[in-house]
């Protein structure tokens, strides 16, 4: 068994007991035809797996497999993907999975509060939310997504830039690159937000996670969201430019 089969067993070991066939199934379809097709980094793979577990709220497994993560992934990376989350799927969601692991990194001796990662003064949330927005999908769709909102909503684009980019995409901990991905993983496992996923597929180009590792991404994640939404990702990168 690789390293990268390895990063799914505990998915399999959880089912094999009372569903042995269908663990068969998904193990061989991962193992055998996914994992084939993919060029994505143990740590990638993780990064998108786990987006993904927290999006579709899937506690059990994320429970299931968290010590294994903390091979690859380290507490403060997790921490940050849950953080992050919390702009996409809302506090209501991700507010179970911080208390799962807490409860896991406590029981492994990990001290918390871990390290902080914030990098900014909170009076330039607002101005460095803003920049990495024009920096991630340009000045030109930004500015213009502002002038053409109506004025009683364009409070919205001060909450974003202050609090979805200068509160969450300026922390450390994970690279400006793995944060575009695991965005691009928590939508594309939501549904109905096809339009959000087009932007930050822009955003994902410009970071350097180019189509091919998009496709990789949205393919390593198909046992996991099913294959109405990989149509519709694919849809949409076939569809982006560049």
């Amino acid at each position: 068994m690789n390293q990268k089969e390895k990063i799914f067993e505990k998915l399999y070991t959880s089912m094999c007991d009372d569903d042995p066939e269908y663990a068969l199934i998904i193990k061989q379809f991962i193992n055998n035809q996914l994992l084939t097709h993919i060029h994505l980094t143990d740590k990638e793979i993780m990064l998108a797996v786990i987006s993904t577990m927290i999006a579709n709220q899937s506690t059990k497994l994320y429970k299931e497999m968290l010590s294994d993560t903390l091979k690859i992934l380290t507490p403060v990376e997790i921490k940050e993907i849950i953080y992050q989350s919390t702009i996409y799927i809302g506090l209501a969601k991700s507010y179970e999975f911080m208390e799962i692991t807490n409860d896991h990194l406590k029981k492994e001796g990990i001290e918390l509060p871990l390290e902080s990662q914030k990098t900014i003064k909170d009076e330039d949330r607002l101005q460095t939310g803003y920049d990495l927005q024009v920096r991630n999908f340009s000045k030109e769709f930004i500015d213009t997504s502002i002038e053409t909102t109506p004025d009683n909503q364009k409070h919205v684009w001060d909450l974003i830039s202050s609090f979805a980019y200068g509160d969450f995409y300026t922390r450390g901990g994970l690279t400006d690159t793995e944060r575009e991905l695991i965005t691009f993983a928590f939508i594309l496992s939501l549904r109905g937000c096809e339009n959000q996923l087009k932007i930050h597929t822009i955003g994902n180009i410009k970071m350097g996670n180019d189509k091919e590792k998009l496709i990789d991404t949205i393919t390593i994640l198909i046992p996991f969201i099913g294959f109405p939404r990989m149509h519709n990702a694919l849809a949409i990168i076939n569809q982006t430019d560049n």
